[in-house]
C-alpha cells in the first residue's frame, strides 16, 4: 500500500509539474518578448534570451497619449473592486439565508438557482444589454458593476462553508439575543474568511480579464477596461508584439499579486467549503 501511494504521489508530481510548464512557457515568453527591440520580436527561431535587453517598450506604452492605459488600469480596478465587494456581501447573504434560515420552499428554491448554472451566459447577452440600455447606463461604470453580482457559484460556496460551521456557535448567540444579522455579520463572516477570499480571488480575477461584456457596453476610449484596451492595442501599433506584450505583463501584475497574497486561502477555502451538503 505505501509502494503505490508513493507511486501515485510520484505520478501527480511528475503530471502537476508537466501542466505547470505548459502554462508557464507562454508567460516566459509574454516577459522575453516584453523586453527585445521589436526586430528581434519578431524573428524565427524565437529566441527565449534577447541579445539585447531593452525597457524603452514599457516606456513607449505609456508615453502614447492614444493610449490612456493608466485610465484604462484604473477602470479595470475600480470595477473589479467594487464589483468583488459589492458580491461578497450580496452573496453571503444569500448563502446564510439558504444555509440557516428556515423558510417554506427554500431547497427547493436553492435548487432551481443552481439549475440555472445550465443556462450558457451568452444567451443573457441580448436581454442583459436591452436592460442596461434601458437604464441609461451604457459606457457607464454602472453597466460593469452591477450585473452579475448575484453568482449562483458563489452563492454555493460560500453556503456549503456556512453549513460547515457548527451550529453551537449560532445557538449560543441567540440565548444572548443576538439577532440573525448579528450572526451573519459577527459570527459567521469572521470565521468564513477563507471562503470568502477564495470567492473574491475568483471575482476578481474574472471580472479583471472579462472582455466581451466591457466591448458591448462602452463605446469611449476612456471607459474601456484594460483587456478591451490590449485589443485597441493591436490595431494603434500595428500589432508591434513588443510593446503589447509589455502592456500585457503590466496588466497581469495585479492579479499575479492579489494571487500570491491570497494563495494560502485557495486549497483551505476550497476545501472546507464542501464538509456538508
Amino acid at each position: 500500500m505505501a509502494i503505490k501511494d508513493k507511486s501515485s504521489k510520484r505520478f501527480s508530481f511528475i503530471f502537476l509539474s508537466i501542466a505547470a510548464l505548459f502554462w508557464i512557457i507562454p508567460f516566459l515568453w509574454v516577459i522575453s518578448t516584453s523586453l527585445k527591440p521589436e526586430s528581434q520580436a519578431i524573428s524565427w527561431p524565437i529566441r527565449w534570451i534577447p541579445d539585447t535587453i531593452t525597457f524603452k517598450n514599457f516606456t513607449d506604452v505609456f508615453a502614447r497619449n492614444d493610449v490612456p492605459i493608466l485610465r484604462w488600469f484604473w477602470n479595470s480596478f475600480f470595477i473589479a473592486t467594487v464589483h468583488t465587494g459589492l458580491m461578497l456581501l450580496f452573496n453571503s447573504m444569500s448563502a446564510y439565508a439558504f444555509a440557516r434560515l428556515k423558510f417554506k420552499g427554500r431547497d427547493m428554491l436553492f435548487w432551481a438557482l443552481m439549475g440555472t448554472m445550465m443556462i450558457p451566459p451568452v444567451m443573457n447577452l441580448v436581454p442583459l444589454y436591452g436592460l442596461v440600455s434601458s437604464l441609461g447606463w451604457t459606457n457607464n461604470y454602472a453597466a460593469m458593476i452591477f450585473p452579475g453580482l448575484a453568482s449562483v457559484f458563489g452563492i454555493f460556496l460560500l453556503r456549503q462553508f456556512f453549513i460547515g460551521i457548527p451550529m453551537e456557535l449560532e445557538e449560543a448567540a441567540r440565548i444572548d439575543g443576538a439577532s440573525s444579522f448579528t450572526i451573519y455579520w459577527k459570527i459567521i463572516l469572521p470565521l468564513s474568511k477563507p471562503a470568502l477570499i477564495v470567492l473574491a480571488l475568483f471575482t476578481f480575477m474574472g471580472n479583471w480579464n472579462d472582455y466581451l461584456w466591457p466591448l458591448i457596453v462602452t463605446s469611449s476610449a476612456e471607459m474601456r477596461t484594460l483587456p478591451v484596451g490590449l485589443a485597441i492595442m493591436q490595431g494603434q501599433f500595428n500589432i508591434q508584439f513588443a510593446k503589447l506584450m509589455a502592456a500585457t505583463i503590466f496588466s497581469a501584475l495585479p492579479v499575479i499579486i492579489l494571487f500570491i497574497f491570497a494563495q494560502r486561502f485557495l486549497v483551505k477555502g476550497i476545501a472546507l467549503s464542501g464538509i456538508k451538503g
